[in-house]
């Protein structure tokens, strides 16, 4: 993997304590200590392994992958505390190598902080060793070289070295987690694409668009297709989340296209949400059971799209709208259907509103005048009145199944045309031609 030159985060000096003893001690005991570097090295890790199941595990992290970061970053530091020229020439390449591949390996970054605190600590455990142990002798740095004092202010600049290291590797361990993301995104809209496009039926597709998406290869889903009103949020994935039905949306065609997978029943709770939260229009496709059919699945859920007009932010389901969905593909005989069946009652001006929705609600309401007179807050007498003079109006038998048939596809078709019998514009006409 190329190094981001993002992740380099800004190398500050590390603050060295005041007085040239001080500093003749760092580099004293930096030199002191170096060539014992693969002691040093094996002290760190087992004292890591001693501390931290993850890394005692072995895996993701091999004893021989944990053994040579640790010596590379344990060799930057001690040349960084003693003052010393790097080895490399950058003296924190090995912290942000560390954060790069733990980051990689998925290790939580919080077990490799802990990692670097106990590297810290043996390492200022190792100098103190040392200091302790010249004390007095001709390798012991001026006069106060072993001292209370000096211990702790070795100590403070151990852990300001430490500390500085961490925060580099913890900006790499960060930059590359979204970089992954990034590369997992791309990955997983690539897949989704492909499903709609219809190439789920090749398995191995389907294979790694299922190990994408995290959803399984067999299961129950739709497809929803919304349109971007304005008023309404850019996809219904958060409120669907919220409600725990899981979702994945992208902008395709001036839409957003969805596959959400439902438990037993809760398609209802689907069309709710959409209607009653999103404020989207929306067209919602027939159950499906594998991602292979998720294509087909789209083109059904733009037909129910189409039937809706624009901008109403209502929600309908393919199965619900199978009429709708017969007559917005054909255009000329909708038209005709509603100049036959009811071109009557749409040249009667003053009484076309009450005489269209008396017959709305008595077909809707198996015909029962008596029903329809509770609905719409009159007596049945004038509900029969209203269908007798639409039969008169179309020369049609309201007795006739066949009449009230035609009746009833003329009040589906109505809206999908306009005023002059051209076809009202509808959701689906986004980016059609």
């Amino acid at each position: 993997m190329a190094q981001n030159p993002a992740a380099r985060a800004p190398r500050s000096e590390a603050p060295r304590s005041d007085g040239p003893r001080d500093g003749e001690l760092r580099r004293a005991l930096a030199v002191a200590l170096l060539p014992g570097i693969d002691e040093l090295t094996r002290r760190v890790v087992d004292d890591i392994h001693a501390h931290s199941g993850t890394y005692a595990s072995g895996s993701p992290v091999s004893r021989d992958d944990l053994w040579e970061i640790c010596r590379d970053n344990l060799l930057r530091a001690l040349e960084d505390f003693g003052g010393l020229p790097s080895s490399e020439g950058d003296g924190e390449h090995a912290a942000r190598e560390t954060g790069r591949r733990r980051a990689e390996q998925d290790v939580p970054l919080d077990t490799v902080l802990q990692a670097y605190r106990r590297g810290g600590r043996v390492m200022w455990q190792v100098m103190a060793e040392h200091l302790r142990a010249t004390r007095g002798t001709p390798e012991a740095v001026g006069p106060v070289a072993g001292d209370r004092d000096t211990e702790l202010d070795m100590a403070g600049a151990v852990w300001e070295t430490i500390d500085r290291y961490s925060l580099v590797m913890a900006e790499s361990y960060r930059l590359t987690q979204l970089e992954m993301q990034g590369r997992q995104d791309t990955r997983r809209v690539a897949l989704f694409e492909a499903l709609l496009d219809g190439r789920g039926d090749d398995p191995a597709v389907a294979a790694a668009a299922s190990a994408a998406l995290g959803v399984p290869v067999h299961d129950r889903y739709v497809i929803v297709v919304a349109a971007q009103d304005p008023a309404a949020p850019p996809n219904p994935a958060p409120v669907l989340d919220d409600h725990g039905i899981w979702s994945f949306w992208r902008p395709r065609s001036g839409r957003y296209a969805g596959i959400v997978r439902l438990a037993a029943g809760e398609s209802g709770v689907l069309l709710d949400l959409l209607r009653r939260r999103t404020g989207a229009t929306a067209g919602v496709s027939p159950e499906f059971d594998r991602l292979a059919q998720a294509g087909r699945a789209l083109r059904l859920a733009e037909q129910a799209l189409r039937t809706l007009p624009a901008g109403s932010g209502e929600a309908a389901a393919f199965d619900d709208r199978l009429a709708e969905v017969l007559l917005v593909g054909r255009p000329e005989i909708a038209e005709r259907i509603v100049i036959t069946q009811l071109g009557g009652v749409l040249d009667t001006a003053a009484e076309r509103e009450v005489l269209l929705t008396t017959l709305r609600v008595w077909l809707d309401h198996g015909c029962s005048a008596v029903r329809a007179a509770e609905l719409l807050y009159c007596h049945r007498n004038t509900v029969l009145n209203r269908i007798g003079r639409i039969a008169e109006l179309t020369g049609r038998s309201a007795e006739s199944g066949e009449v009230r048939l035609g009746w009833a596809l003329a009040l589906r078709a109505l809206p999908l045309i306009g005023a002059e019998g051209e076809r009202a514009p509808v959701d689906g006409d986004v980016g059609r031609t």
